[in-house]
């Protein structure tokens, strides 16, 4: 991990998230059960926005059904929460034995040939875990694009436990940088690619359940500076604690020709209907939305 912070009003809040790390997961299940009551019932966390999303991404169901998503959702994202703070202890082994790559052949078929290769993935499931999990799997470095938090504290904690198994972790304003200094190296590059771009910097606009909605285009713009085969992370939470990961192609096809970004818009349809699929495993306390697309956009 990065060393301790020096302020040393962190150091009880690094020694409680290990303390918290190394407890069984029995226990962080039933600690998670007590986050989900305070933030559901007493704190309400974000669940004006939760809300507000499911209502406009679902306008075919009713009150009921977006109570029973919103609530499995804050049982989801407290789960994700203990075992992103177990990612500080917990083995390789114990890992594999909750994360499988269910197809990692289809990375080593482009990597065995010397490529860089681009995986578009979003907030599904525990993302987390993926990289981490995905290390036993494949024979090739996995890099995640990331943003630094502005907290230290929290940058030197959470930047540990995403890199102790194996994966490496490249700032977003460095990714260009980056993939020509590894460009004659295979390796998997991977983005959260369903993530709000500043008003001033979408270049895109698309239809994204149901609504208007910007997106990022830079891993588009790589993969065709790179010749980068691109996959859609597929996520499946199979039980609690338990997820599969699997690639899937992205091929710029059908509707998709129409677009000036082919690949941002296919990777948008098939998050969408994933989404339809798992409702409760999207990050809904996102504000996904929060830009309105400019008249003539």
């Amino acid at each position: 991990m990065k060393e301790l912070p020096v302020r040393k009003q962190y150091y009880l809040l690094w020694w409680l998230f290990l303390a918290i790390a190394w407890l069984p997961f029995p226990v962080l299940y039933l600690i998670s059960d007590v986050l989900y009551g305070l933030l559901f019932y007493i704190t309400g966390y974000r669940k004006k926005v939760v809300f507000q999303n499911l209502q406009r991404s679902f306008p075919e169901k009713n009150k009921e059904e977006h109570l029973k998503i919103a609530k499995q959702f804050y049982r989801n994202l407290t789960d994700i929460l203990v075992e992103t703070i177990k990612l500080a202890v917990i083995s390789p082994e114990q890992l594999k034995k909750r994360v499988q790559i269910l197809n990692p052949e289809v990375i080593e078929a482009e990597t065995s040939k010397g490529k860089l290769v681009l995986a578009m993935g979003g907030h599904q499931g525990n993302w987390e875990w993926a990289p981490s999990g995905g290390i036993p799997f494949l024979n090739c470095p996995i890099d995640v694009v990331y943003k630094p938090l502005s907290n230290t504290f929290f940058e030197a904690f959470v930047y540990g436990i995403r890199t102790r198994l194996g994966p490496n972790l490249v700032r977003m304003k460095d990714s260009l940088r980056f993939l020509i200094q590894h460009k004659k190296q295979p390796r998997l590059f991977c983005m959260l690619s369903d993530q709000t771009p500043p008003k001033s910097e979408i270049q895109y606009w698309t239809t994204f359940m149901n609504q208007y909605a910007g997106f990022f285009v830079g891993g588009e713009k790589l993969a065709a500076s790179f010749h980068m085969p691109v996959f859609f992370i597929h996520a499946q939470r199979v039980g609690r604690g338990y997820y599969n990961f699997k690639f899937i192609p992205i091929e710029p096809a059908g509707a998709a020709l129409q677009s000036d970004y082919p690949i941002t818009e296919q990777f948008a349809r098939m998050l969408e209907t994933w989404i339809h699929e798992n409702p409760s495993d999207y990050l809904w306390s996102h504000r996904r939305w929060k830009h309105e697309r400019p008249v003539g956009s």
